[in-house]
This record gives C-alpha cells, structure tokens and sequence, in this order.
C-alpha cells in the first residue's frame, strides 16, 4: 500500500517529525536533497569508489553530508574522536570489515530511508501510530518497523539530524558526535566500550536486517474524576484509602534486571531526557542499558522529556551485546543471541519502562511531596495505560466493597526493578523499595523481582517484605506507614533507617501498636 501524494503531505504526525530528519518532502514524497544523495551513493560503492577507509576520512565524508544537508560542518572534536575510534582503537581487520562492507551497507540503508519512510506512514493508517514527536502530556504510541529503526540509527551515527528546535522542543540530543567527542582525551575505557557496542550493533544488522517491530510509548498518568470535582493525580488520602493487596515480591541479591526471565516491565533507571548519558559521556544503568539495546536510542528523537506524571515504555528492543562492569568499569564483552518470544504485532516481548526519580532529594526523601511525586511516577510507569476505565476506580473510596481489582491469567506481567534512583540521584534504597511495591502493587502488577546488587541497606528487605505480607497490609496501609515515618523523620523524632524504625530489634512489638498509629 502506497500513500498517496496528497494523503503523504496532509499527515499531522509527518509534520510533527519532517523538521527533525534529513529528508525532504517534495510534490508528496519523501527524498534525500540530491547532493546528499550523490554523497551516499558514494560511500554505499565502498571505499574503491568513495576513499573512505579510514576514521579521519569518514569524518570528513560526514561533514559533506551535513553540509548537504545544510548542517555545520562536524565539530574538530567529533572528527578527532572518529579518526581515534577507527583508526587507533579498532583493530585492522576489523576496520578493514568495516569501511568495506559496513560502511556502504549503512549507506545503502539510508538511500532506502525516503522509502522506509513513507511505507511507515502508509501502514500506520490514521497516524495514531505514526513517527511523530512526542511532546510532554502528548500520550501516545509510535510503532516503528526494525529496520527503519537501524536507518534512523545509521542517521545518528553519520550525525545526519537537525539539530534546529530540538532543546526548544524538550529532545535530546540524537546524533554521535558527542559520542566520539567524548572519547578524546578520556582515560576511562568505558566510553571506547560504549562505541564498540553501538558498532557491534551496526555490523549485525548490516549482515542480518532485523524483520521485527519496536514501539515506544508515552505514559500519562491522567486527572482523575470524583464527585466534588477534579483532582489532578492520586494524592496522599487517596493512597491512604486503597484497599488493593500487596503482591508477591521477591528479593535477587545478585543478577541483573536485563537478564530477567520472567515477562516484566524491565525499569529503565532514566533521566528525565530518555537516555540520560547515553550519547555523552554517561555509564550507568540506564546509559548501559541503551548500549546493550541500541534500538531505545530512536525513542530519543522525538520523545520529550518527561514531566512528574509521565513514563516511556518501550516495548521489543532487541538486545545485540554482552557486558560485564558498571561505570568506569563497564567492558563489551561479545555478541549477544536475543531469543525473547514474539508477540503478536512482531515485538519481542522485552518491555523496558523508563521512569526518572527525584535528584538528589536529600529532605524531599522524607517530605509527602515527594513521596507523592515518586509513588505516582512508579504508578504511571506500571499501569497498563489500555485500562483507562480502571484508573478511576483504583483510587475510589474504601467505601464501595464491590469493586475487587484482580489479576487476569493471560497478563501475568511483574515489574523487575532495583535500586530506582538511588546511585547518582542519592534516593533512599529503602523507601523506594517499598514505593515501587506500593505502586507495582496499585498497578495490579503479579510481583516484583527486586535486584538489590547486593546494597548493605537493604540486607533487611527480605525480612520487611515477610513481615508485612505476613500481615496482609494493604497498599493504603503500608502507604500510611511510610508518611508516619518520613513526618518523624522530619520532626527529628527518629534517626532510623526505614526498616529499623518498622522492626525494631528484628520485630515489632505488636501489629495493632502501629496501625493505631
């Protein structure tokens, strides 16, 4: 199926995207300006014809395509970081593979991108699906084929994207230069295992184009409606008054989240701006996490950032590398064999949920503000945002005793999650422990797969989730004990961790002394 010419240029959602790619939209198709097609028609005949067989080289046929694309000029730094990669740090042979067959395969993907393109928008029907941007409060969906998704990354390794209007529109930064230009004058090995990931990516689909689809959806948690009005988000009462249980939760001192075997939301440690460091010099969680899955870069391109009340979930990213460290530590170990199932509309079924915690709290930790801003996170992030008529009804009164939220058999989905915000952002590992429970729990999520990576403060975890499921807490229960003890915190009537203050000398004295609380 074929857009038409007018059907094309008519497409709401190809405007939102046209100013952020390199193509064009001409008499109502799509091309590439016709220097840079002669520049990619170059490079997609091997370096016999196009003289690229070497980073500093490749850098300067960057630049000519950006200034056929009337972009600037590739920055020095970028150029250096280039000619290093390539021509210092890869081996010869593998440069040698790569300037002679990956190279023009990439370029010959992107002749196809103005194709690729318009067969998106043609199957995407009535644009509730089609490449668009994003914008904060913007709920929605963007379905994307696999190999679109490698063209629009082959976009971002030659530094291909406008980069007019994207900081006025919220976006991150897309295309690598930053990338490579980190990686002059960095004595940290990390950002060369970074590149080596991302080139790893390229060498695979290049030799085997993916048939999959990814999509990436925007979460918004919406207003609720109650009988005296609006109320803009669950608030403290409304935590306080949900009668839903608590779910299975399980304690993982070793392991890692993107191993998960069970089918979960896999929680993406993010920044505000999906993607965080990624592109930068960044390498942690979430940083590492889009170099294993290189395809979550595309969300980065026309996701916004995210405010209070909204989540990303990206559903069927491929993962294509091994790794082993964190941080400075982190090495590209190999290749990486994804065998996750697929799902009816052609995604594996990984779905990685990105939510940003608070930074740096250090008071707000203990302050209803922002336990209530990361609570409603959590629970934007979990809920199935296809059950909107549910919403409402899971922050009702306790009042109603009909309403019983349960579990279907066939959406048997946990949450697998960690330590949320707690490295750089400085969280409280055990205050957001029990907030994801809360929130994963509201959302009527299974269970959660909690992986500690062995933190001192949470040795006591496995013994807090006994106790309270022990004693069937509700949500709203273990919800009001967490506002008892963050108002003594702030008060200065305790000093103690959270787990402590609940169970002190490894018990409570009595359940009724705390409920009556």
């Amino acid at each position: 199926m074929e857009p038409s010419a007018s059907g094309l240029a008519t497409r709401g959602d190809l405007r939102s995207a046209l100013p952020f790619l390199p193509v064009v939209l001409r008499g109502g198709a799509l091309f590439w300006p016709s220097a840079a097609q002669e520049s990619l028609r170059a490079l997609a005949l091997g370096p016999d014809v196009s003289r690229v067989a070497s980073g500093d080289v490749l850098a300067d046929a960057l630049t000519d395509l950006r200034l056929a694309l009337s972009l600037p000029a590739l920055s020095q730094r970028a150029a250096d970081g280039l000619a290093l990669f390539f021509d210092d740090l890869l081996s010869r042979a593998q440069a040698r593979g790569w300037f002679s067959e990956v190279v023009p395969n990439l370029a010959r993907l992107l002749l196809r991108l103005p194709a690729l393109l318009e067969d998106h928008y043609a199957k995407a029907g009535d644009a509730t699906s089609g490449l668009r941007i994003l914008a904060s409060q913007d709920a929605g969906i963007v379905h994307l084929s696999q190999e679109l998704v490698a063209a629009l990354l082959t976009c971002a390794l030659f530094c291909l994207f406008p980069t007019d209007g994207r900081a006025e529109a919220s976006l991150p930064s897309i295309n690598f230069d930053g990338l490579f230009a980190a990686l002059i004058h960095n004595t940290r090995q990390s950002q060369e295992q970074k590149v080596r990931c991302l080139i790893h990516y390229f060498e695979r689909v290049t030799d085997y184009s993916p048939t999959g689809f990814v999509s990436f959806e925007r979460k918004v948690l919406p207003r609720r409606a109650v009988s005296d009005g609006v109320i803009t988000y669950p608030d403290v009462d409304a935590w306080i008054k949900s009668s839903a249980p608590l779910c299975q939760f399980r304690v993982f001192s070793s392991g890692f989240i993107e191993d998960e075997e069970q089918e979960a939301l896999e929680i993406d440690f993010a920044n505000r701006y999906l993607g965080g460091g990624a592109l930068s010099r960044g390498c942690v969680q979430e940083e590492i996490r889009f170099m294993i899955n290189p395809e979550l870069i595309v969300g980065m391109l026309f996701m916004a950032c995210m405010e209070d009340n909204e989540a990303i979930e990206i559903v069927g990213a491929e993962r294509f590398s091994q790794y082993m460290g964190y941080g400075s530590s982190f090495r590209f170990v190999g290749d990486y064999l994804d065998n996750k199932p697929i799902d009816s509309m052609g995604r594996r079924r990984t779905r990685i949920v990105a939510i940003d915690a608070l930074d740096c709290p250090t008071r707000l930790h203990y302050e209803s503000s922002g336990l209530l801003r990361e609570v409603n996170k959590a629970f934007c992030g979990f809920f199935d945002q296809s059950k909107f008529q549910l919403y409402a009804k899971l922050f009702q009164d306790s009042d109603d005793k009909n309403f019983s939220p349960s579990i279907s058999s066939n959406e048997y989905i946990g949450v697998s999650t960690g330590n949320w915000g707690c490295g750089a952002f400085g969280g409280n590992p055990e205050i957001k422990s029990m907030i994801q429970w809360i929130a994963a729990s509201q959302a009527l999520r299974p269970f959660v797969n909690y992986y500690t990576f062995e933190d001192a403060s949470l040795e006591r975890l496995g013994e807090v989730i006994q106790w309270v499921l022990r004693h069937e807490w509700t949500v709203g229960e273990l919800w009001h004990m967490l506002i008892e003890y963050s108002s003594q915190r702030i008060r200065g009537e305790t000093l103690k961790g959270f787990f402590a203050w609940l169970l002190p000398n490894g018990g409570p004295k009595n359940e009724a002394d705390y409920m009556s609380e």
